[in-house]
């Protein structure tokens, strides 16, 4: 096994501890770890982020859901816009992608480039979403509830997943606070049921489109994995909103670096 490898799966473990500690997020650096590292070509890359995703979030969730924390109607709610927006962008929007975007003489924009500067500015976003304190919100039971703004929000929400490989509970999590009218906690947890249906099944329609390395995925999943209970028992005695901070400025500069590295530097 080759040294980037090793390191690959080492840091695969990070990814999980930070997902363990601080729930959505963590699970961003995956395609990082992947492109960068194991030299992952990056469309198969959001492809293995999205099985690591989908198994990662679905552990944390059934552990929300042993803690009575997840809302499994409003898992139905969002999950049937996401999952159908995730299926749709892997099957035809990710394949159909031209090779090269752009060209003039000075300069050209590849697909494997754009997807990864598209990828960094969801890191930005994400990493400011995580640098803001958490919001809770006023539960108002009589207060009806928006279908089609839910609807909306979710096939957004599916369409960026797709796209880039990453759960987007950055995003997902203000929608259940916002538009469903969730509870903070309970929002997290059915957060996490809802990027795991998603992820997996977004990860099924590679299936046909990609030559997968199952070897290298399951072993970063399983690494992932591991990172997760040791993340889930270190948050007892660390505070992850405290880390949660931090952790979104680095994922700023990173995001910074790839967009930085992909136009000035490859």
């Amino acid at each position: 096994m080759e040294f980037n490898q090793i390191l690959g799966y080492i840091l695969a473990v990070f990814v999980g501890i930070t997902l363990g500690l601080i729930g959505s997020g963590g699970s961003i650096l995956s395609v990082p770890i992947l492109v960068y590292i194991m030299k992952v070509e990056p469309v198969l890359a959001t492809a293995y982020s999205l099985f690591v995703v989908g198994f990662s979030a679905l552990v944390g969730g059934i552990q929300k859901a042993k803690q009575q924390l997840v809302d499994f109607k409003k898992v139905l709610l969002f999950g049937v816009p996401t999952v159908l927006a995730v299926f749709l962008t892997r099957k035809f929007i990710v394949p159909n992608i031209p090779e090269i975007i752009f060209s003039n003489q000075s300069f050209s924009l590849h697909k494997p480039v754009f997807i990864m500067i598209f990828f960094a500015i969801v890191m930005i976003v994400a990493s400011i979403k995580m640098i803001q304190p958490t919001m809770e919100v006023e539960i108002n039971a009589t207060e009806k509830l928006n279908y089609f703004a839910i609807f909306s929000q979710g096939l957004f929400i599916g369409l960026i997943a797709g796209f880039v490989g990453a759960g987007g509970g950055f995003l997902l999590i203000p929608a259940l606070l916002f538009l469903a009218k969730t509870p903070m906690k309970m929002a997290v947890g059915t957060s996490l049921f809802i990027i795991a249906i998603q992820s997996l099944i977004g990860f099924l329609a590679d299936i046909t489109t990609q030559v997968l390395d199952w070897k290298l995925m399951l072993t970063f999943t399983f690494c992932s994995l591991i990172g997760v209970f040791i993340g889930s028992f270190l948050s007892k005695k660390v505070s992850g909103e405290k880390l949660k901070k931090g952790f979104g400025y680095f994922v700023l500069l990173m995001g910074t670096y790839i967009i930085a590295k992909e136009l000035f530097f490859s």
